[in-house]
Order: structure tokens, then sequence, then C-alpha cells
């Protein structure tokens, strides 16, 4: 039981630590060059479609949630006069629906996570940590007025 709960842990960080560093944009299981370091099969890839159908109207729907109170939020924030009750009432509307988001984001990302093997887990887990500190660099770079060099296409 134990042991469980530790793997369940375990698998829950590591889920939240990759979506905190950005899933490659859209389907990346049939983008050619992820498919290739990853070793994709065909059967993985219609797998990870599943998931992604299963999830991606709900998904649409929260980010519209979450969209709709941000632009209520900025709206009551442009009034002449902050009403400090109407703001509260808002942000924590707001902050419901990014929770139901990154929720069912969480999940849509542990279902996929249970198409990949432990080693195109961590071939994909490194891969992004990589593009995360470039990226990082690059920032840094310009924030201190240089020129970031352009990086070779992988």
């Amino acid at each position: 039981m134990t042991k469980r709960v530790i793997v369940i842990a375990m698998l829950l960080l590591a889920a939240v630590s990759l979506s905190a560093q950005q899933m490659p944009p859209g389907k990346w299981w049939r983008m050619p060059r992820i498919v290739q370091m990853l070793g994709l099969s065909d059967e993985q890839q219609s797998k990870l479609d599943a998931v992604f159908r299963d999830a991606a109207s709900e998904l649409i729907d929260l980010r519209g949630a979450v969209e709709k109170q941000n632009i209520m939020l900025r709206g009551e924030l442009e009034q002449p006069q902050l009403n400090r009750k109407n703001i509260q009432q808002i942000a924590a509307r707001l902050n419901e629906a990014r929770g139901r988001l990154f929720e069912r984001e969480l999940m849509m990302l542990i279902d996929m996570r249970a198409v990949l093997s432990d080693t195109q887990w961590n071939r994909l887990r490194t891969t992004l940590e990589q593009r995360v500190d470039q990226r990082q660099q690059r920032q840094q770079m310009q924030e201190n007025g240089q020129q970031p060099r352009k990086r070779p296409r992988q």
C-alpha cells in the first residue's frame, strides 16, 4: 500500500513538473521528429490521439471559462471606482476555473504518460527540460543586451 502511494505521488510530481515545463504544442506525438526521438509506435500514437480526443471538448470549455473570468476581472478593474467585493468574487471564480482547467490538463497528462514507456517518458522530460533551459538562457542574454546565437534545428 505504501509503495502504491509513493508511486502515485511520484507520478503526480513528474506530471506537474512536465506540465509546468509545457508540453510541445499541438499533437506532439504526431511530429516526425518527436515520433523518431521517442520511438513511438502506431499503436501508441493512436492511444494518444484517443486521450486527446477524450479531453479536447472539456478543455475547450474550461479554457473558455477561464477566459470569461479574465474578461470580467479586466472589466471590473477598468472601472473608475473599484468595487473590492466584486473583484474578490470574480477573482475567486477565476481561481476556481483555473483550478478545474489545471486538474483536467493534469489528468490528460497522466493518461498520456500511461501510454509511454518509462524510457520514452524520461526522454521526453529531458528534451523539454533542455528546451526550457535554452529558452531561459536566450531570455537572459536578451535582457543583458546580448544577441542570442541561433541554435541548430534538431
